[in-house]
């Protein structure tokens, strides 16, 4: 409630453009802003690391990528909206195929690269 306020009241009733503008608003951080920016405006300020992703990343031994997107900097091989689109997937891909505690690895199209010692397979 608090943000939305914030976004009538500062912002004219538009979200804000810009992750600094983002910032301000009440309980919002880098996550939310870059999830705002990248997905509602196509903005690419960097990339969103949810814990499905750090699961995922972490599994499929990709955890120096995350911790390298933790720290808020770009790959430079690859674009930011190449790189928010990758962690989308994987962040659907956390929800509903590869659980933390009962992963549904027989439908899991990434189970031979995956190096999870809880697997179910």
């Amino acid at each position: 409630m608090g943000a939305s306020k914030a976004i009538l009241e500062k912002f004219g009733g538009q979200v804000p453009r810009t992750m600094e503008e983002i910032l301000t608003l009440p309980g919002v951080a880098r996550k939310t802003g870059n999830v705002v920016l990248g997905t509602a405006y196509g903005i690419a300020s960097g990339v969103v690391v949810d814990t499905h992703v750090l699961r995922l990343s972490n599994r499929l031994d990709l955890s120096r990528m995350a911790i390298r997107k933790r720290s808020n900097r770009i790959d430079e091989d690859h674009s930011a909206e190449q790189m928010d689109s990758v962690f989308h997937q994987l962040i659907w891909h956390g929800r509903r195929i590869c659980h933390a505690r009962k992963p549904k690895c027989l439908e899991c199209n990434m189970e031979s690269l995956c190096y999870a010692k809880d697997k179910t397979v």
